[in-house]
């Protein structure tokens, strides 16, 4: 987690920008999580999303099994 807000923190200060709007922070936060936990991943995109019911949260896991199936060819 420390290496994740470090490289985001990195990231965004490289962007030389004196404001960093809060959706752009969370949507660094989603794709670092993406990478390394994909359940973590879910867990704060159902509640940064504010998923509002059962299948927008089964669109989003079909999403990421599509994308991890492209990244293993």
């Amino acid at each position: 987690m420390k290496k994740i807000a470090s490289d985001i923190e990195t990231h965004l200060q490289n962007q030389l920008q004196p404001e960093v709007p809060s959706f752009k922070i969370g949507e660094l936060v989603m794709e670092s999580l993406k990478d390394i936990d994909e359940v973590a991943y879910v867990r704060f995109a159902s509640v940064y999303r504010e998923f509002k019911d059962i299948n927008t949260f089964m669109n989003e896991l079909k999403l990421m099994m599509i994308s991890r199936k492209k990244k293993k060819k």
